[in-house]
């Protein structure tokens, strides 16, 4: 039995129930947990209680002595992670500038920083490794004097300084600067973040309660402000050191490739990103294709490789030839016509990419149709007119069925509805 003057309780007192309601968001205001916590918060006050009722809506528990890792099934990890997504349906369950949902927000920060500390700890035991907020530190060997210590500022002098590398977003720190450092590695928000694509979407400096929004610093009115244009946020001259850098959302929007000022963790994370397929023109901005002549072609050569992947896959000298590896760079390209890297768009408007596309094109052109007897015997002979031309799905002035895919001469093939005669054929069969 729990004693009365006891400052908190003891989930060991009682017998182990695990209820269906055990993981639910939040718990019945009158249920006797919640009972149970005001009754013996004591001297702790509303805040506190507020604190544990939370983390029983999350599923957590911070008396990390009150039970086991994975007690219910999970670790501490997963625990974290579920208590993450929890949070976020709770925040966007509250209305915008509560307190409640403030609150929340501030919890889930907590929370990631947690699962970071939890990871970390586990990466520690890498050899020659220091994880320090998500950063992965090896220490770096060299003479020459090209890199900055990312916390004080200063020139690194590889000769006379030990210094380390990040392996995850590629900062360079001082080994003395280290356990200062503020900002969490780039490389962990890969995943869980999604491209900010309005531009520089500016809420203002007093809604960042007049503080930096990297490292929190206080901003005075006599400090330096330097605007990041990707984020739209305000940063000290620490986090903000003038670096430049194309921006996704003046890419999608105005076809606009001028770099503009960003924060450092902007720099680091737009470099991270750079060759992953994060953009989709079609759904962001679907008129980009008819005011971007380059685009239209790249997205047109896409499509007509993807039906030639289609032969590929089932031809023994295509794939002992490794025909697909020559866009080994750009797997995305073999998965889908949608999805655009940074990197793609900046090289369409080079011109670089629709060169490359367009070689690539006309070598599996030529395997299809005239190399590889394999691959020519399923080509198609347009119906309407039986000519004995073989017709192929990416061949110019053709047309082929949305239903069976037959391929036949855009000139022959009517207006009207069900006029595939391979269609008409397998309906009367049905029937």
């Amino acid at each position: 039995m729990q004693g009365e003057g006891s400052g908190r309780f003891n989930p060991f007192d009682r017998d182990i129930v695990i209820d269906e309601d055990r993981f639910a968001n939040t718990p019945p205001e009158n249920s006797p947990v919640a009972k149970e916590l005001r009754a013996n918060s004591g001297s702790s006050g509303s805040h506190d209680i507020d604190e544990e009722l939370a983390n029983l809506a999350l599923g957590l528990t911070e008396d990390h002595f009150s039970r086991p890792d994975g007690y219910f099934g999970m670790s501490r990890v997963e625990e974290l992670e579920q208590a993450i997504e929890n949070c976020k349906d709770l925040i966007l369950e509250e209305p915008p500038h509560s307190d409640k949902r403030r609150s929340l927000i501030r919890k889930i920060t907590q929370l990631r920083l947690n699962l970071v500390e939890i990871e970390d700890s586990k990466t520690e035991e890498e050899p020659n490794i220091k994880v320090i907020l998500g950063h992965k530190f090896k220490k770096r060997q060299g003479k020459s004097v090209k890199y900055s210590c990312e916390q004080c500022n200063n020139l690194i002098w590889g000769m006379l300084q030990t210094w380390y590398g990040c392996k995850g977003c590629g900062c360079h720190c001082h080994g003395k600067c280290m356990n200062q450092l503020t900002r969490v590695c780039a490389g962990t928000k890969l995943g869980s973040s999604q491209l900010i694509l309005q531009i520089c979407p500016e809420v203002g400096i007093s809604r960042q309660k007049y503080r930096c929004g990297d490292c929190r610093t206080q901003l005075f009115r006599d400090t330096e402000l330097r605007q990041c244009d990707y984020t739209g946020q305000y940063y000290c001259t620490s986090c903000h050191w003038n670096d430049t850098a194309v921006i996704p959302a003046r890419v999608m929007h105005n076809w606009d490739f001028q770099p503009c000022k960003v924060a450092r963790q902007s720099k680091q994370y737009l470099q991270l990103v750079f060759y992953k397929p994060l953009l989709n023109p079609q759904e962001s901005n679907p008129q980009l294709f008819s005011r971007v002549e380059e685009l239209n072609h790249v997205r047109k050569l896409r499509r007509e490789i993807l039906l030639m992947k289609n032969y590929f896959v089932s031809c023994r000298v295509a794939l002992e030839g490794k025909l697909l590896l020559r866009l080994r760079e750009r797997q995305h390209f073999v998965e889908s016509s949608d999805l655009y890297s940074l990197s793609d768009l900046c090289e369409t408007e080079s011109g670089n990419l629709l060169d490359k596309l367009t070689d690539i094109h006309v070598g599996y052109a030529h395997h299809i149709k005239f190399d590889c007897p394999t691959c020519r015997g399923k080509g198609f002979i347009c119906e309407l007119c039986e000519d004995s031309d073989v017709l192929f799905p990416f061949d110019v002035g053709v047309h082929m069925c949305e239903k069976c895919s037959t391929v036949y001469h855009r000139d022959c093939f009517p207006a009207e509805k069900d006029a595939c005669p391979k269609c008409r054929r397998i309906s009367q069969r049905t029937v």
